[in-house]
């Protein structure tokens, strides 16, 4: 990645001895049990730990070099390991990203919204991986942690950098973009996800559009272009608009879904994804608006396209308890993506029963009962006829349904219970749906009938 030396411009303050400077770092690293051979470690700090405290077992599993907190004593660190003195580790870690981003100098796409950044980024490394040299976030690695260390995991020689910037409140897409310094950014809806936090979704709308903060002028913003939101940006680069409806650049149309995924056209180009839905329709109207910028050809980004292999828990379609077919869903919600993924179910064809399993939906703030009417009214417009929510507040769902249809609703607050219900359902010709916010932990309940 870059020598001791090089860290020493950046952090001037420091123990260095000379026969250190030309020693070459490997990996940058915040958890110390990790095999740490020729790493910098960097010892955060929070309310319950101290990173601090971990040192000598990041030494002991090869670190070579440290960064230090320098109001804090530095004790039984040999001589022979840098170490790199400063205010505060974690923007000491970010100012490290930035400069590393700097340094290797790629083509750095950064993609925030409400639903769908991270089906977005993997749509986007399968359409470009095959012609660049493209790293992009893994995990959750999307926050001002994880996003400098994912910077920090490029290889020096990676032309494509694909960043994606999560959120709960204001400020904190404009540090990531600070850090990242966009090329190209993708915003790619406007939800309800940390509305409590930030009062509405014009809020939400004002926190996304932070990712053009620190965008020059020759950068490029991919929006929504069905947002009413997103209309009207005050953006010197070039703004692009994907969507449904006339007017957008990248107008989707023809959508049909199948077992096999989906199909649509853009611009009357036929696209084929292995993803169930509209919204992953639109998710790739991003990803070919990109890749034009990018001038990669149509046949390139349809065969990676056709290759995506989608981060666990989102519309993952498994077999479980007696063939029956379960989706996980269920890394996270909000009410839109809830009823896009409602839509998407109801549209499956070739099943006898279909089971919504839908749990709490959380930081809705003060309107949650009208969020949970208007996901039951959707499922009243569906074949879906058999419901059971999870949790707490999703009961207000089940309610209404119960109070203003027929279909089968019941509310769930013990874990074993629903299981033992869903049991019964796992026949070989039925599909159960799985959905819920992240800490709901859906999962857990999927791998009861797996």
């Amino acid at each position: 990645m870059f020598n001791v030396k090089w860290l020493m411009e950046i952090f001037p303050e420091s123990k260095v001895e000379l026969e250190s400077h030309d020693i070459e770092i490997k990996t940058v690293n915040t958890d110390s049990r990790n095999l740490l051979t020729n790493s910098l470690f960097v010892p955060l700090e929070g309310e319950n730990f101290n990173g601090h405290d971990y040192v000598t077992q990041a030494i002991e599993n090869g670190a070579i070099a440290v960064i230090w907190n320098k109001e804090k004593p530095i004790d039984k660190i040999p001589k022979e390991i840098s170490i790199f003195l400063v205010d505060n580790t974690l923007e000491a870690l970010q100012m490290l990203a930035q400069a590393y981003r700097n340094l290797i100098n790629p083509k750095v796409i950064g993609i925030t919204g409400s639903n769908g950044k991270t089906t977005t980024k993997d749509l986007l490394h399968a359409a470009l991986n095959k012609q660049f040299i493209t790293k992009a976030t893994e995990g959750n690695y999307n926050n001002h942690i994880g996003l400098p260390l994912t910077i920090l995991s490029m290889s020096v020689k990676t032309e494509i950098l694909i960043l994606e910037m999560g959120m709960s409140n204001f400020g904190e897409i404009a540090l990531l973009s600070k850090i990242a310094k966009p090329d190209l950014a993708i915003i790619t809806n406007i939800g309800e996800s940390h509305i409590e936090h930030l009062g509405s979704r014009a809020g939400i709308s004002q926190a996304k559009l932070e990712i053009i903060k620190y965008m020059d002028d020759q950068g490029v913003l991919i929006v929504d272009g069905d947002e009413p939101l997103l209309e009207k940006i005050d953006f010197k680069g070039k703004l692009v608009k994907c969507g449904y409806t006339n007017g957008n650049e990248y107008i989707i149309s023809n959508v049909s879904l199948s077992e096999k995924g989906t199909t649509f056209n853009i611009n009357n180009e036929p696209y084929q994804i292995p993803l169930l839905g509209n919204h992953n329709a639109q998710n790739t109207s991003f990803v070919i608006a990109a890749t034009e910028m990018l001038n990669v050809s149509h046949q390139r980004v349809q065969d990676g396209l056709s290759q995506v292999r989608v981060t666990n828990m989102r519309f993952e379609l498994i077999k479980g308890k007696n063939d029956v077919s379960l989706i996980n869903d269920a890394y996270n919600a909000s009410p839109s993506s809830m009823k896009a993924s409602i839509e998407v179910v109801n549209n499956l064809k070739g099943y006898h029963e279909k089971i919504l399993v839908l749990g709490d939906i959380l930081e809705l703030g003060v309107n949650i009962e009208k969020y949970y009417i208007d996901i039951a009214k959707k499922i009243i417009d569906t074949d879906i006829k058999c419901v059971y929510t999870y949790g707490d507040t999703s009961s207000l769902l089940s309610d209404y349904l119960n109070n203003h249809s027929d279909i089968s609703a019941k509310h769930f607050s013990e874990k074993k219970l629903l299981v033992n219900t869903l049991e019964n359902k796992a026949l070989k010709d039925n599909l159960i749906f799985f959905k819920a916010s992240r800490g709901i932990k859906l999962e857990n309940i999927i791998d009861e009938i797996k």
